[in-house]
């Protein structure tokens, strides 16, 4: 009797592709290996943003004794570079080339500017100690951080535009989650080695480890856009001559309501988000007591929230959800951990804190996939550069200024505290701190007024003229 043949096992590496949280991100077309390479990009984002607002920022104050209005100053350089990313994305888009590239260029010359401010960066902070060559230092770690910034901005929004280019409609859900769980992993990575080797702080070290980020920034964008993006001539030809330009695209593309207010509940939503960036250690120091090593655990708890939000997005996205009705989801979470940390002070509560630390990164992951998502639907294949561009400019830069904004409203209530105010007897040090997480949860809710009718608005005839007299509040997202 014949034995029937037993069907051939799979090779192992398949089997380890097909166990891997992303494995169905990928294509025929896209398959996981070129995937995964393709996010490399994210990586070298993740290194250059732990430099400039991690890494560089304590270093410059602590070891280098630099003012910290002054560090505050060049950390905020590089959000002049995010308004214009737009404008980036729409280059790209009309980018005119005899080789048929129209991301490449951009990924190449965006890594060649962080390259460059890299390469420069440590030899101007050490100026800065100099006194008599202290302007010269100063003009130098400008242009730095302006080609750092500038550099990175414009490799992600191509470098994203890429992404929406190759990856097949219904698998760029997952393919967006992906790339947001590299840019964390490389943002986790390089501040545990970075702060590893620094942590011997020396001026030859601080030398090396810069312009070693600047040189892996170079191979890892390279090795991400080797052989990915086809040349194509005919749509590198340049735009027609009776094309519109970038104003008239722009003004198109913001006179539609629909996309204006998502670009209004983006900005509100990442600022509402980014405020307790700097304030959340100082806060579990100050009021709760806890050691570095504790304030530490909550930087850690958030990256860990992140890295779930991130995941649950992308698992979410590929079972249908709505990604506008997710990223509200992320809000409402968000809002929920920041009531858990406001009531950790007056409650001496470390696990609250802890919890509503990893509710935020939960929430801000759902958000930003949710919102980036969104603007890869809105995005022709022709005008993918300007939709994600538009996304990148509005959240970059309110992102920062939530930031900015919210150091200053904490320093301000703590001023206004420690003065002779008849409102200081009536207040408690976490004042200052529970001031920006009040708005921080009625920015969010602001979120979910201008995102609430846009979920009820895609429910409708998306060829139907909007309604006249439409509700407008919180009534319209469905929780």
């Amino acid at each position: 009797m014949t034995v029937p043949a037993r069907p051939t096992p799979p090779r192992l590496a398949e089997l380890v592709f097909r166990m891997l949280p992303f494995a169905d991100a990928a294509s025929p077309d896209l398959p996981l290996p070129r995937l995964l390479r393709l996010s490399l990009f994210q990586v070298s984002v993740g290194m250059a943003t732990v430099l400039l607002n991690g890494t560089l920022n304590r270093v410059m104050v602590v070891e280098l004794s630099t003012p910290t209005w002054l560090v505050a100053l060049l950390i905020a350089v590089p959000l002049l570079a995010a308004p214009f990313r737009a404008l980036i994305g729409h280059r790209s888009d009309t980018h005119r080339s005899v080789l048929g590239w129209r991301r490449v260029p951009y990924i190449w010359f965006g890594t060649i500017m962080q390259f460059g401010g890299l390469a420069i960066m440590p030899f101007a902070l050490l100026l800065l100690e100099i006194p008599e060559r202290f302007v010269l230092g100063l003009v130098a770690a400008t242009v730095a951080f302006l080609l750092t910034g500038t550099g990175f901005h414009v490799t992600q929004t191509a470098g994203l535009s890429l992404v929406t280019d190759l990856a097949a409609k219904d698998k760029r859900p997952r393919a967006v989650a992906l790339h947001y769980v590299t840019l964390l992993i490389g943002m986790m990575f390089s501040a545990f080695v970075i702060g590893g080797i620094l942590a011997d702080f020396s001026a030859t070290k601080l030398v090396q480890v810069i312009q070693g980020c600047a040189v892996l920034s170079v191979i890892l964008n390279v090795t991400a856009i080797w052989k990915q993006e086809a040349r194509n001539p005919a749509l590198t030809k340049g735009p027609e001559p009776d094309q519109p330009g970038f104003r008239e695209l722009w003004r198109e593309f913001v006179s539609n309501g629909r996309n204006a207010r998502l670009l209004i509940a983006i900005g509100i939503g990442a600022a509402g988000f980014a405020m307790q960036d700097a304030l959340l250690e100082p806060y579990g120091g100050e009021i709760l007591k806890l050691s570095v090593g504790g304030t530490t655990g909550l930087t850690g708890a958030w990256a860990l929230g992140s890295l779930t939000g991130f995941t649950l997005a992308g698992a979410a996205l590929a079972r249908g959800w709505d990604p506008l009705r997710l990223a509200g989801t992320g809000m409402v979470i968000g809002i929920n951990a920041f009531l858990l940390v406001l009531f950790a002070g007056p409650f001496s509560e470390p696990v609250m804190l802890y919890a509503g630390a990893l509710g935020i990164g939960v929430g801000l992951g759902l958000f930003s996939v949710g919102t980036l998502m969104e603007a890869m639907n809105l995005a022709a294949a022709d005008g993918a550069g300007l939709a994600l561009g538009a996304w990148g400019s509005v959240q970059a830069t309110c992102a920062g200024l939530g930031i900015a904004v919210g150091g200053l409203l904490r320093d301000g209530v703590a001023a206004l505290l420690r003065s002779d105010a008849p409102a200081a007897s009536m207040a408690m040090r976490a004042t200052g701190y529970g001031t920006v997480y009040i708005l921080e949860i009625a920015l969010l809710l602001a979120g979910l007024v201008a995102i609430g009718p846009l979920v009820s608005y895609q429910r409708r005839d998306p060829d139907a003229p909007e309604q006249q007299g439409q509700p407008f509040g919180l009534m319209e997202f469905p929780t």
